[in-house]
């Protein structure tokens, strides 16, 4: 989703629930904002449309929506937010992402899931098979792109490494916290061979050491558990809104043909028990770099 935004989601959202409660139909909003049923569907999934203030202020007075009001106020406070941002963007270059230059090697489903992570202030990841990407070495996932890529040239290939060092940037901001929860297997996964494994082993034990990344190991004798049923899936939470909104978080569950995004509140408290379900059986952080050390070792033999 191309122009998303924290504060334009949570905007999108607030309209949609008004709407709702006003018993509107997209199309009778649309032709409130002299607009297409389309673009009506973009505002409220948080995209970037062409519209302005006194179209807004219209819309609302199409729901409803006293003026004055409260409840004016805080969608007219998140408008104002939005186009903050937008300035900002603008002034920054940063408008369509850092990773817009990247677009012809990203799967479609990822620009959406980018932009999130852009806004996210907290990632908490489950994996059962491979090491995250914010944590994988140039080496490690040079075998994987070749792997799902055979016939990729060399270039790209280089420009997707690029890509991938680029986002591990994130790490660098002390304000942003990744917790991730792997599988022993994920250790043993020996992708490109030991000396590959054994490069990115080491880098996982270094990057443990940072005071905003968590690494915890799930052994492979723990009984079952209802975080063991889960496949691979992330957690992303953001900060409040400046307006104070807090913007839920969404679960997103990547697989090899596209991308579920989960923002139900009943699938995210489930997520969240599995997490802490997964918190109950992992190795300790102390453990689980010391289990990474050993398997260095392993493989180096």
């Amino acid at each position: 989703m191309a122009g998303s935004s924290l504060p334009r989601r949570a905007f999108g959202r607030t309209l949609r629930k008004h709407r709702i409660r006003a018993g509107k139909v997209q199309n009778a909003a649309a032709l409130c904002l002299e607009t297409s049923p389309q673009s009506v569907s973009r505002l409220e999934d948080g995209q970037k449309i062409k519209i302005s203030t006194a179209q807004i202020k219209d819309l609302l007075d199409f729901y409803g929506i006293p003026n004055p009001s409260q409840e004016r106020d805080e969608v007219l406070t998140l408008w104002q937010e939005v186009r903050q941002q937008d300035l900002i963007a603008k002034s920054q270059g940063t408008t369509k992402g850092w990773w817009r230059s990247y677009s012809d090697q990203l799967d479609s489903h990822f620009d959406h899931y980018l932009h999130l992570e852009a806004a996210a202030n907290r990632l908490t990841t489950h994996q059962l098979s491979l090491i995250p990407g914010l944590l994988q070495t140039a080496g490690y996932r040079r075998v994987l792109i070749k792997a799902a890529h055979p016939d990729l040239s060399a270039v790209n290939v280089e420009r997707r490494l690029e890509f991938a060092a680029r986002r591990q940037a994130r790490l660098e901001e002390t304000d942003f916290w990744l917790d991730a929860l792997l599988s022993e297997a994920v250790l043993h996964h020996n992708p490109g061979g030991p000396a590959v494994m054994a490069e990115q082993l080491q880098r996982l034990a270094d990057e443990s050491e940072r005071a905003n990344v968590s690494i915890r190991v799930v052994p492979n004798t723990v009984q079952a558990g209802s975080g063991l049923v889960f496949q691979s899936f992330t957690l992303l939470e953001f900060p409040p809104l400046a307006s104070r909104m807090v913007e839920p978080p969404v679960v997103y569950v990547e697989g090899y043909e596209g991308a579920l995004y989960l923002e139900a509140s009943d699938v995210i408290a489930r997520h969240r028990r599995a997490i802490n379900d997964l918190e109950q059986v992992a190795l300790t952080e102390d453990a689980s770099r010391d289990l990474v050390w050993r398997i260095v070792k392993e493989c180096m033999a």
